[in-house]
This record gives structure tokens, C-alpha cells and sequence, in this order.
């Protein structure tokens, strides 16, 4: 694999990028603010806090934390509360399901991904191609 460059700095950035992107588009997209109504009104309480609360928890870690990813600055910390949100989904929601059709069970194979990627970003960070890290090296 020499051909290959060892880069491991872009790889996270890209690893941050894709994640975030793919959260919020997929996710986070959803949640903006034109569309609170319907989908509280349908939205699933796993921890017994409120369909409201929930949705928040929810909106914070797809739409907010998911930006926060992308352009880097404060990406430990919005990758560990979309790991928390997402665990807590897979776990309450789809009840750990990784194979399976219907009821969210085909979900699994997708939020273990993201699960993965999430805490790649919390142990390794951003990477040097972030906003924050460049805006750190002023002189």
C-alpha cells in the first residue's frame, strides 16, 4: 500500500466533513425550525423527558453539532454529545437492531457507522484542517 500517502490529518478532516455532513443533511435538515410543529407532535420520548426535550436533545446533536463538525471548531465536544444522542437512539428507538426490515430496524447497520466515525472525532480530534486549529496558529 506505499502508493498510498499516509495522511492522517487530511483523512480526519475528511472524516469530520463527511460526518457532519451527512448527519445534517439527512438529519439535521429535517429539524429546522419551519418544521418544529409537525414533528413534535410525533416525536419518540426514549428517556422519559418529553417528546419536547427530546426533540431539542435531538436538534442540538443533527443540526447544530452536525455544523459544528463540519467547519471544526468545538468538534470534540459536538461529536461527543451527537455520540451521546445517537447511542441513545440506537439503544431506546431501534433497541440495538443492526439487521432487519420495518419499524426503524434497518437503521442499524447506518448509526453503527456513525457511532464509529463519532468516536474516531472525540479520541483523535478535529484534525489540523479545521477552522479552530487554524485559527489557533495566528501569529
Amino acid at each position: 500500500m506505499r502508493f498510498v500517502p499516509e495522511r492522517a490529518q487530511a483523512a480526519l478532516g475528511r472524516l469530520r466533513v463527511s460526518t457532519g455532513a451527512t448527519l445534517f443533511l439527512r438529519h439535521g435538515l429535517e429539524k429546522r425550525p419551519a418544521h418544529w410543529a409537525q414533528l413534535m407532535a410525533r416525536f419518540p420520548d426514549p428517556v422519559g423527558i418529553g417528546p419536547h426535550a427530546s426533540f431539542l436533545i435531538a436538534f442540538l446533536s443533527d443540526f447544530v453539532c452536525a455544523i459544528l463538525l463540519m467547519i471544526g471548531p468545538g468538534a470534540r465536544s459536538a461529536a461527543l454529545y451527537s455520540l451521546g444522542n445517537i447511542f441513545v437512539a440506537w439503544a431506546f428507538v431501534h433497541h440495538f437492531a443492526f439487521f432487519g426490515k420495518g419499524s426503524g430496524s434497518d437503521h442499524g447497520e447506518l448509526i453503527v457507522l456513525y457511532l464509529g466515525a463519532l468516536l474516531t472525532l472525540l479520541i483523535a480530534g478535529p484534525g489540523a484542517a479545521s477552522i479552530a486549529r487554524i485559527l489557533a496558529r495566528k501569529p
